[in-house]
């Protein structure tokens, strides 16, 4: 079967269940409960793992590990994404009933942004075999820099590139207008300041694809197994950051459990040329390194 096909499929799927969410489940601006967001991460996984089977049935047993385990990483690095979500609401002082909207349309723009990316990253991985040094020396460094830095140190979103540019270019209003993006005043269209979250969280999303996408480049060479993994992964990120957004406190070492395995993956690329790890063995390092890091995080945190 032509490749385009599993492509074309695939996108007219995932873009079905975004309308069906937004359109249909969540057509009114509510804040979402724990019950329902565990719901729906337990949605996502499941769907997940039925296109794994898909992917076994389609592809072999070898691209559906490569996909079960791009999948447990692009997860697992995701979560990191959620302690700077919760920064960037605070921050900007968004109203719980509109951070629903703010993910979905960030989630829609960084299927776009990653999309992008993997087509360019595995381009330049088959044309420019060295490159693997570049990206590995990246993820080594962004794990270590991850397992040093500093929790309390302020992000500085006002300082933010993104945030500064828009609102050199664009005229602002001060206050929310419920869940536009965009006003009319006297003639004239303005942004709210919901829309800079948006652009905010589509650029955070970015900076973390430079670290998780070559780390599933690490497993998977194959342009179509690293953009389906990501895309569940990052699915599954808006309800799970509901779950999870009232507990995170109980999770104060996943943060040096996801840089254990940054600089894992790293290194497995550095050495790719030299000894050839199992995608088996990669997804059991990377199964144990997480439920280690959530395991110490939940007893260290029944002593204190």
């Amino acid at each position: 079967m032509d490749n385009s096909v599993f492509w074309i499929g695939f996108n007219l799927f995932i873009l079905a269940m975004l309308a069906f969410d937004l359109g249909i489940v969540n057509r009114k601006e509510k804040a979402i409960s724990f019950k329902e967001s565990i719901l729906w991460v337990a949605f996502w996984s499941s769907l997940a793992l039925a296109f794994n089977g898909l992917v076994y049935y389609w592809f072999g047993p070898e691209k559906a590990f490569e996909f079960l385990t791009g999948y447990v990483i692009e997860w697992s690095l995701s979560v990191d994404n959620l302690f700077v979500f919760i920064v960037i609401f605070n921050f900007f002082k968004v109203p719980k009933q509109y951070q629903h909207r703010v993910l979905f349309w960030g989630i829609l723009g960084a299927l776009i942004l990653r999309g992008t990316f993997i087509v360019v990253g595995v381009a330049l991985f088959n044309k420019f075999e060295w490159m693997i040094y570049i990206f590995g020396g990246i993820l080594v460094f962004t794990g270590l820099k991850m397992l040093f830095s500093n929790d309390e140190e302020d992000p500085k979103l006002d300082r933010n590139i993104f945030v500064r540019a828009c609102k050199k270019i664009l005229p602002v209003t001060e206050e929310y207008h419920g869940k536009d993006f965009f006003v009319k005043k006297s003639g004239r269209w303005l942004a709210t300041p919901l829309f800079i979250v948006l652009v905010v969280v589509d650029f955070t999303d970015l900076v973390f694809a430079v670290d998780s996408i070559p780390a599933v480049l690490s497993i998977s060479s194959d342009p179509f197994i690293v953009y389906s993994s990501n895309v569940f992964a990052i699915l599954g990120l808006r309800s799970l950051f509901f779950a999870l957004s009232g507990m995170m406190d109980l999770f104060r070492y996943l943060k040096y459990g996801l840089a254990i395995i940054l600089s894992f993956v790293g290194v497995k690329m550095l050495i790719s040329h030299y000894v050839h790890i199992p995608v088996e063995w990669a997804l059991f390092v990377v199964v144990m390194i997480l439920a280690m890091s959530i395991m110490i995080s939940l007893v260290k945190k029944e002593k204190v």
